[in-house]
């Protein structure tokens, strides 16, 4: 029971600074999905310096984070994405991450986070952005041979 009220405290806690700081400085951030983050994180920090950290918990807080992080990147997709194949190879992915995390493999985790970029940059990236039709590649083409 500890650990539920401790990290709903902590979220709350990081919540309404991130809220507050948002106001002032008027950065785009969501202040939930830091209070959630935050949390996990110092919970984190706090096992590898040896403290005692309930693995359930930190485990609901990646998983969360998971899901949010594919909703946030969701909203960004360039038009002719598929939302449902973006969140099918990322969320399954992200829970193998997030399990490695928990579970403190590095190498495992080091891997998928780099996997997860990786996929994350070829869904946001335009369809057709880097074709050799584009308008932007013939332009620096011509720009190119006249260059010289």
């Amino acid at each position: 029971m500890t650990a539920i009220l401790t990290a709903t405290a902590s979220i709350l806690a990081i919540t309404g600074a991130a809220w507050a700081a948002k106001r002032l400085l008027r950065v785009p951030l969501c202040p939930i999905c830091l209070g959630v983050g935050g949390t996990w994180m110092w919970m984190v920090i706090a096992r590898e310096l040896g403290y005692k950290v309930d693995a359930t918990m930190l485990a609901i807080l990646l998983g969360g984070s998971v899901a949010g992080i594919a909703y946030q990147v969701e909203k960004r997709l360039p038009q002719g994405r598929s939302a449902l194949l973006w969140k099918t190879l990322f969320i399954p992915p992200g829970f193998v991450a997030a399990y490695a995390l928990a579970a403190a493999h590095w190498a495992l985790f080091g891997t998928m986070s780099v996997a997860l970029l990786l996929l994350t940059a070829f869904f946001l990236i335009a369809p057709g952005a880097l074709s050799e039709d584009s308008e932007k590649v013939n332009e620096l083409k011509k720009k190119m041979q006249d260059c010289c």
